[in-house]
Order: C-alpha cells, then structure tokens, then sequence
C-alpha cells in the first residue's frame, strides 16, 4: 500500500453535532424547501448523512407507515426530579485514557434526545437535532427486542414452541435457509445464514434486503424481490445453525412472519394490544410497512422518546406496569439471564466482552446485571436493575454501527448507574 503524498486526497470531514444540527442547516423549510435543502426518500437522501438528522425524526412523512395505537386508557405521568448534576458525571470511553463528562458524549454521540429514568423519575431529559418531546423517531433495531418480548411471551403461553422449526409454522420457508432452524435459533441469531450486515459494504445483503422491502431505492432495473416475505424465501444457508450468535436482521423478520401466522394478527396489532396500549404512554407508535403492508420487523418502530421509556421501565418493574403484569415476570427473568457468552464471542463484539444475546435483547453480565435494546446510529433501551435505572436514548450517528458508537456510550451509561447509586 503506498503512503500517502501531499497530493492524496483527504478524506472528506464529517460534521460535528453542532454543525450537523438540522435546525442550524435548515432542512425541510419553506414553501417549498429550496431543492438544495429538501430530504426525499426517492433519491436516498433520507439515509444520507447530515440530511439522516431530520429524517430520523420524521419517517412517516417519507415512507408508508401503519400505526401502532396507544388505546383509549389514561397516560400513566412519570414523575419529574431532574437534577442538576448530571452533566458532569465522568467516564472514560473505551480505548481512551482521558476522562469525558455525560454532557460531552451527548454531542459525541450525535444525540437527538436522551432521558434517564431512576426508580421511575425522570432525572434528566434533553432535545437536540430536530427531536422534541412530542415527535417520534425512528427506533431502527431497537424494533427487534419488542419483538422478541412478543415471541417470548407466546412461548410462556404455550402457543408457539421454540424448540419446533421455522417451517413448522411458516412452511413456505422451507426451501431458504431457515428450512431447518429452530424457532429458539431465530429468536436468539445463532442460525447459520449467508447474508451480510457490514453497512458499508455496497454488495452486502442487508441492502438486497431493504430494497426488497422498500427501505431505500430500487434502480430503474430492478428485479429481485418484492416485499420482505419474499426476500426471505431466498435466503441461502451458511455454516451450521445453533453453533454461535450472528446478528442479521432476517431473523427478526422471519420471528415476524411466525408471530403474524400464529396469532392471527399483523404485527402493529400484536405491538399495540399486548405492549403500546398497556404501557400509559403519551403517543400513537408507527412502524414502516413494505409495498404488501408487512411491517418492517427488524427495524421499522417509530416512537416518542418517553413511550419508549415507559417499556424499559416496564421491563425494569418484572413486566409490571401498575397493576397490570404486561410481560410475564417468568420472560422478563429470562431474558435478564441471557445466552451462553461463549457462543456471543465469536461475533468479535470487542466493545461487548462477556455478553449474550437472548430474545433479541443484549445482555451484558455485568455486576448491575444490565441489558439492553440496541440499534443503529446510537438508539438505545439501557437497563440497569441494581442502580434502578432506564436510560432511552435517539440518535443520529454519521457511523451506523454501534462499535463506533459504544466506546461513549456504554461507559456513560454505567458511570450514571453508578453515579445514581451512590447519590441516591
């Protein structure tokens, strides 16, 4: 590889929060917004960086969407003691030796909102980018873990049985490679599969798999599948199934189509009548729907950030909402324990040593015994049960991947569990 001379090329430079703000680069206003300032879905600006920073606060304007309802019960209040300081809780991120303060990782994260939640108060909310309290935004592979918490519900109740395969409920897959994997294997990603989620890789499959389902443009010549059902019935098989975690979005959709067949109900109706509706938020969810109508399930939810909060916190009480047992203690405790780590850590998660991957939750092992909903460019569900918290966190990272995004986020996460433990 030669070195580089004065005449290379730089690499273009990224903006910083500040700078990538969407409301200091004026996206989306006017009447009309001026061509140079528009955001579409049709071009693929929506999924480009810094335009990313609006569109991942206003996905139902850009895509089609189905509404997952809240109900017509009362909005459960989360009481408020911010504090004052918060801010200034120290950490040092991964792979560096000088301290960082929690108010400083907010903008090195490209945070659009974050709130903390301890013993079911919020402590601390912040807004940034184009996000405000009463705007949804886009949940991107948080997504998998309400539905993992959906198919392990229907597991206590007996209705689906994870040790049966795939094809047992949804016979159309058995010519894919998902023919001859468990339920269990889909639900925890240890099936063995040849698709690729390296984002930056253009002839990876995640990008065959959305334009299947009309998450980004097809080319004028386009001619591969036409709706998320039917790129799965493609999927070819690589390696051997239950032998190690390997994360690819297929299986929360594939968990998709079993819930769909099982219950007799489209995925928002399952979301709305077994969590949204009995969780006391604020706001309606949405999630994006390919050109059949099938929600995306890998990655489709839109919520507020305090909804998303309330079923953390949900999650947090043992399923418990009140006096309605929303989740089943008995799933909860399941996924609190987690998988085998020794399966997780062929992955090469070098920011997550000693974590599990179980019902599509992340489990970290650790001494708070904290775990977690993850997806990309920075969202989050943080859970701590020792220190009584739940962090919810959006995001807009320039980096979609979160082993870009951990090294300032999972320490911060930990330093104010531990921070909220000490001070009370």
């Amino acid at each position: 590889m030669t070195q580089p001379t004065d005449t290379t090329p730089a690499a273009p430079a990224v903006l910083n929060a500040v700078d990538s703000d969407p409301r200091t680069m004026a996206w989306m206003v006017g009447s009309p917004p001026p061509l140079d300032k528009q955001v579409r879905y049709a071009d693929g600006s929506m999924m480009r960086f810094p335009q990313s920073r609006w569109a991942n606060s206003h996905f139902r304007e850009l895509v089609p969407t189905k509404l997952i309802a809240r109900g017509h019960g009362p909005v459960f209040p989360l009481p408020r003691a911010e504090r004052q300081d918060l801010d200034a809780v120290q950490f040092t991120p991964i792979g560096a030796t000088a301290p960082m303060s929690w108010a400083e990782s907010l903008l090195a994260n490209y945070t659009d909102g974050i709130v903390v939640l301890h013993r079911g108060q919020i402590v601390y909310e912040r807004y940034l980018g184009a996000l405000d309290a009463d705007t949804a935004h886009i949940a991107y592979s948080v997504t998998k873990s309400f539905v993992g918490t959906i198919a392990a519900c229907l597991v206590h109740e007996g209705l689906l049985d994870d040790s049966a395969t795939v094809t047992h409920y949804v016979p159309e897959l058995a010519g894919s490679a998902f023919g001859d994997a468990t339920v269990r294997q889909v639900m925890d990603m240890t099936t063995g599969l040849q698709y690729s989620e390296v984002y930056t890789d253009p002839d990876a499959e995640i990008w065959s798999h959305a334009r299947a389902g009309g998450l980004i443009p097809r080319p004028a010549a386009y001619q591969g599948p036409d709706s998320f059902y039917e790129f799965l019935q493609t999927v070819k098989k690589l390696g051997a199934h239950g032998e190690a975690f390997s994360y690819k979005t297929i299986n929360t959709d594939t968990l998709g189509w079993i819930i769909r067949r099982i219950t007799g109900l489209s995925l928002a109706d399952n979301l709305s009548q077994r969590i949204w509706s009995r969780l006391g938020v604020e706001h309606d969810a949405y999630i994006t729907v390919d050109a059949a109508g099938t929600e995306f399930a890998g990655g489709g939810l839109n919520t507020t950030l305090r909804d998303v909060a309330r079923f953390g916190e949900m999650m947090r009480n043992g399923g418990r909402v009140h006096s309605d047992q929303v989740v089943p203690q008995a799933v909860v405790d399941g996924i609190r324990r987690g998988a085998d780590p020794v399966k997780f850590a062929p992955a090469g998660y070098h920011t997550l040593p000693g974590w599990s991957y179980r019902s599509m939750w992340w489990v970290s092992h650790n001494a708070h015994g904290a775990y977690m909903a993850r997806g990309i460019h920075g969202q989050a569900i943080y859970i701590d049960p020792l220190a009584e918290m739940v962090i919810a966190r959006y995001g807009s990272h320039h980096i979609a991947g979160n082993l870009g995004i951990d090294p300032h986020s999972l320490p911060a996460y930990h330093a104010m569990g531990l921070h909220l433990l000490r001070t009370g």
